[in-house]
Parts: structure tokens; sequence; C-alpha cells
């Protein structure tokens, strides 16, 4: 159930209108005056149902993922910085001061979810609306100096974990029914995986390690001698590609 994201809302006869309070010439709040926030309203009240529980209004949903963008900061920070900020409560809607947070993070990521990535578009769009010329630069500069690089290095465990995935993606596809799915073995070596940093543990980690590779080779030979000539061409690709990054060793 969507409730009213009107911001004609009705004065408080004990407390003054952020409108009387704030300064109208601020940046934000002429951002706020210029959104046609009816587009969000048009597009996205389909998304919601008519019975249950109210949701939180569109503009103010809206309106806090583009204040995210403009800040860049984290959902659990804007959710904080809006109950401390007037003009982001303003800029959502509102026209008196509110001491509570407007939702929990954890909404932010429902409501995502909700519009989809066609929805994302649409706030993505008009957020680069907002950042003017700026979002036009053909070339910007990212200082990344203290930023982990994203790297899977070919003897990680997790890449073999993806391909017995994959593995059995295509089974299930493909209706061919191994002889063992190994989930459950899967699932330890997982775990132990996870304290291969660990001085005591990592001896277990390499093995789990080693072990993944060898459940990979075994379901792709499995599945190679099920397969018909058509299911030959048709995963040789990707098969070639499983192999060789299952036989890749570090550089010495």
């Amino acid at each position: 159930m969507l409730k009213n994201s009107s911001t004609n809302q009705q004065l408080n006869l004990f407390h003054s209108p952020l409108s009387q309070i704030l300064d109208m010439n601020d940046s934000l709040i002429a951002l706020a005056n210029t959104i046609d926030w009816q587009i969000f309203e048009n597009r996205f009240t389909s998304y919601y149902s008519k019975e249950g529980r109210p949701a939180k209004p569109i503009r103010l949903m809206v309106g806090i993922l583009l204040l995210k963008q403009l800040k860049n900061i984290s959902d659990e920070e804007i959710v904080v910085q809006w109950k401390q900020n007037p003009y982001f409560q303003y800029f959502c809607g509102f026209n008196e001061l509110q001491i509570v947070e407007p939702c929990h993070p954890t909404d932010l990521v429902y409501f995502r979810n909700r519009i989809g990535v066609e929805g994302m578009k649409v706030i993505f769009a008009m957020s680069v609306t907002l950042h003017g010329e700026a979002a036009q630069e053909s070339q910007v500069i990212v200082d990344t100096t203290v930023q982990e690089n994203n790297i899977t290095y070919p003897t990680d465990g997790k890449l073999a974990i993806k391909i017995i995935n994959h593995l059995h993606k295509i089974a299930k596809t493909e209706c061919i029914q191994l002889r063992r799915t190994y989930m459950k073995e899967i699932k330890g070596h997982r775990i132990s995986l996870r304290f291969f940093r660990h001085p005591r543990k990592i001896k277990k980690a390499r093995s789990g390690m080693k072990r993944l590779k060898t459940i990979a080779k075994t379901l792709i030979r499995d599945m190679d001698r099920q397969f018909n000539i058509e299911q030959h061409k048709k995963y040789a690709e990707a098969f070639y590609l499983y192999m060789r990054v299952l036989l890749q060793k570090k550089r010495k």
C-alpha cells in the first residue's frame, strides 16, 4: 500500500514550516523545486499494491537515493544525515522538521529491488542531470591509490566454485544426470577457504582449494561422457575455458 506523497501537508500550530525557516535560495532547495517529482510518481506507482502496510512515499525514497548520489555516501550515512539536515528533509517533500530517521537503510535496498533496473535508470538519468556539466566530462580522474584491487587469481578457490555452479546449471539445462553433485562437500570446503589467512588453518584451506578443483574436473569429465555431438560443439569453448582456469598455476 502506498502512502500519499503529496507535499501539501497540514501546517502544525506549534512549529514553523521549513519553508519559512530555511534559506529558499539554497541550491538544494532550488533543485527540489526544479525536479518534476510527478515523473517518479507516475512511473513507480504501478509497483505498489493497494493492500498491506503503507509503504514509504515515493518522493521520499527517490529523494534519498538522489541525495545519496549527489553526496556520494552509503545508505547508512544518508539516513543519518537526512535526520540531521532539514534541507535534505525539504528536498524529499517534508515541510516540517523531522526528528526521526526516514527509514531503515535496508528499505533503500527493498525500494531498488522493487523498481528494478529500469526504475534505477530513470533515477540515474535524473542524477546525471543534477550533476550538470560535470557529468558530461569526457575524462574522469579517479584516485584509486587506497582502493583494493578487484583481482581474482587463477589459484583462487572461488573460481573453482563458480565453475562448479556453471556446470550444475548446464547439467540442469541439458537434463543430464550427474553421478554426484558434491553439494554438501563443496559447502564444507567453501567454509574452509574463509580461514585461508589463518596460520593454523591454512593447510586445511589449501587442501579444500585443491579438492574443489578436482571436483570441477570430475564434473567436466562426467558431463563430457554424456554429451552428444551437438552438445559437445555447444559447450566446447566454455569447457576449454574452465579447464584452462583449473590448470593454471602461479608464476614463480
